[in-house]
């Protein structure tokens, strides 16, 4: 089934910026290569600027920044920059660059001009992002990530909330604590912020529970807000022995209320330097590169009519941006 595709996150840019002589090509080398989605039928990509807690983090975003920018400028036969307003009608990927961890928009060190600064020079750099994230796995300056325990929303998380209401960019649930997740909400009410939200990348801790998936409680609540949420493919997230469940996770977000809401976030990144031999394989083989879409979607045909597929694929997505960007 060749229907197109809007995938909400992608690790790309990390791997151009990290990895000697990588390439946007090099379909054996990640998942999210460009053969890979022309094969998938992708049309437009999330490309996350990704960073851990650290030092360096504001130049390694810095540097993706610039990795977006060459990509869409100087590829152009093959990738240009996702205007909001439609898909591609020419045979490129349409990228869309985001914020995985506001480390690389602020160290632990920095001040807060500085941060300002880094901000508005990667939002000039990319001309949008598709949404911020305010940590990942573990604790910053602005939050408690989804690995960590009792650490909800930060003065400074506040703050960084604070400056990019208005904005049109969504504040990302993907890698929140549940402590950080309900802080998000309490001060974008209290402060009476304009800040969508969204969970790029994630899957349901209803069908498998893990604190890196949503409790149907925030998805719902995403859900109410006309926010989206990108199913997630990476197998620690989907269930480690059973492929099928990714299904599940998808339609447990139409079962909730999700049927304008759920969409792809397949979360593909360079594993070849990864220190952990227990998530290998990180994908199970019917969702293992970008490629794969359309034999996922002919699969959810006997479970999901002809609008829901569409709506999967890329229409929740497309009209979420649509209606942002108005």
């Amino acid at each position: 089934m060749s229907l197109p595709i809007i995938d909400l996150h992608c690790d790309l840019l990390s791997y151009l910026a990290r990895i000697p002589d990588a390439s946007p090509f090099a379909g054996d080398e990640i998942a999210c290569a460009f053969p890979h989605l022309k094969s998938g039928n992708v049309k437009v990509q999330v490309c996350a600027i990704y960073t851990d807690v650290r030092p360096i983090s504001m130049d390694l975003a810095w540097k993706q920044a610039e990795k977006f920018n060459e990509l869409v400028s100087q590829e152009k036969e093959s990738f240009s920059a996702f205007d909001c307003k439609i898909l591609p009608s020419d045979e490129t990927v349409s990228l869309f660059a985001s914020i995985e961890n506001a480390a690389g928009l602020g160290n632990e060190d920095a001040t807060w001009d500085e941060i300002y600064a880094q901000f508005d020079r990667i939002l000039e750099k990319t001309e949008k992002l598709a949404y911020i994230g305010l940590t990942h796995h573990t604790e910053n300056r602005f939050g408690g990530g989804n690995y960590t325990e009792g650490i909800g929303l930060k003065d400074d998380g506040k703050k960084l909330l604070d400056y990019m209401s208005g904005k049109k960019i969504p504040v990302d649930f993907s890698h929140t604590s549940d402590l950080l997740a309900e802080g998000i909400l309490n001060h974008i009410a209290q402060a009476n912020l304009d800040i969508p939200i969204i969970a790029s990348h994630s899957n349901y801790r209803a069908i498998w529970d893990h604190k890196r998936n949503l409790p149907d409680e925030f998805a719902q609540e995403i859900i109410r807000r006309k926010g989206i949420i990108g199913v997630n493919f990476l197998r620690a997230f989907l269930d480690t022995d059973v492929p099928e469940r990714l299904f599940e996770h998808i339609l447990h977000g139409f079962e909730i209320g999700g049927k304008e809401a759920q969409g792809f976030g397949a979360d593909y990144f360079y594993t070849k330097d990864f220190g952990d031999p227990n998530r290998f394989p990180f994908y199970f083989p019917l969702a293992d590169d970008a490629s794969k879409y359309p034999s996922l979607l002919e699969s959810l045909s006997s479970k999901l009519d002809s609008e829901s597929l569409e709506n999967l694929a890329y229409k929740n997505v497309l009209t979420f941006y649509q209606n942002l960007h108005s």
